[in-house]
């Protein structure tokens, strides 16, 4: 099981992009969540199966056909985060 960090940068609070991630992850079958974050960042952890992991950082960096992504910093996680329930959410 792979497991990331992301920080998403660019216009992409207001835009449908956390309901839009979730969508996706629920579809690549990941575990983790998104947030907005005060600075106007999008915040995500994303666990699961190292292809499906690939899947959602993948699609964040493109985000929903409102949003401009200018940048996603991706750290990878040792071990996925403590306290993930089974299914992806927004927080």
């Amino acid at each position: 099981m792979d497991a990331v960090r992301l920080l998403v940068n660019g216009t992409v609070q207001g835009v449908g992009y956390r309901a839009a991630c979730r969508r996706t992850a629920a579809a690549a079958g990941v575990t983790g969540w998104v947030r907005n974050l005060d600075d106007g960042r999008v915040e995500a952890v994303v666990a699961g199966p190292p292809e499906a992991v690939e899947t959602v950082i993948a699609w964040c960096r493109q985000g929903p056909r409102a949003a401009v992504v200018e940048s996603v910093d991706v750290q990878r996680l040792e071990a996925p985060p403590t306290g993930l329930t089974e299914r992806f959410e927004v927080r």
